[in-house]
């Protein structure tokens, strides 16, 4: 019996974590980045999608990403099998790069879009072994675009929804999603908890 299809719903962003099989490393330098963007371009050119925070580790990442047109299991098949593709080609590697199918959970409301965004952006320092000592400082997340108010060269990759949901909520006392970020780590909303959808 086939897998059961994921549920998609096309408004509603979902946070994505895809790791290496093993735990094993997929990205062992800049170049393989580069490829990953590339498989996201490529993708993208034939199923549009959004990403608003993206974080890509050693051995794994993370996308907060949303597709209206296309189903989500088609898009992140396509990135998939197109990274593993180059990855395997570029180091002669033979076997299975990724763990599983991607965990998946959707991001229903704005808090929790700013609470799973900032998880994602705070990875970097929360390992084990802190990959960098502050936020900006790390290459491979989405949050230097945040912090620098640059915009991407991606065309899927949005950094204007985040920080326009700051102002639409009075109790919210930080000034702006950077600092959202900074302190969410200190504040309760460090504890918020959601189920990643195994199916």
């Amino acid at each position: 019996m086939g897998r059961m299809r994921r549920i998609w719903q096309p408004e509603i962003y979902y946070h994505v974590t895809m790791r290496g099989n093993n735990r094993q490393n997929i990205f062992l330098n800049e170049g393989d980045v580069s490829l990953f963007f590339r498989a996201l371009q490529r993708t993208y050119k034939k199923s549009k999608f959004t990403i608003v925070a993206y974080c890509i580790m050693n051995n794994h990442y993370h996308l907060l990403i949303r597709s209206t047109e296309t189903p989500l299991s088609d898009v992140m098949l396509s990135i998939n099998k197109t990274y593993s593709e180059y990855f395997k080609r570029k180091y002669n590697y033979f076997g299975q790069l990724y763990e599983t199918r991607f965990f998946s959970s959707m991001v229903s409301d704005p808090i929790g879009l700013l609470n799973v965004s900032s998880y994602i952006h705070q990875n970097p320092l929360t390992t084990s072994k802190a990959m960098a000592s502050r936020m900006e400082y790390y290459p491979y997340s989405s949050f230097a675009f945040y912090f620098y108010d640059k915009k991407s060269d991606y065309p899927f990759v949005n950094t204007e929804l985040l920080p326009s949901l700051i102002a639409k909520y009075p109790e919210i006392k930080e000034e702006n999603y950077v600092a959202y970020c900074e302190n969410f780590r200190t504040r309760q909303d460090l504890h918020f908890s959601y189920e990643m959808n195994f199916n």
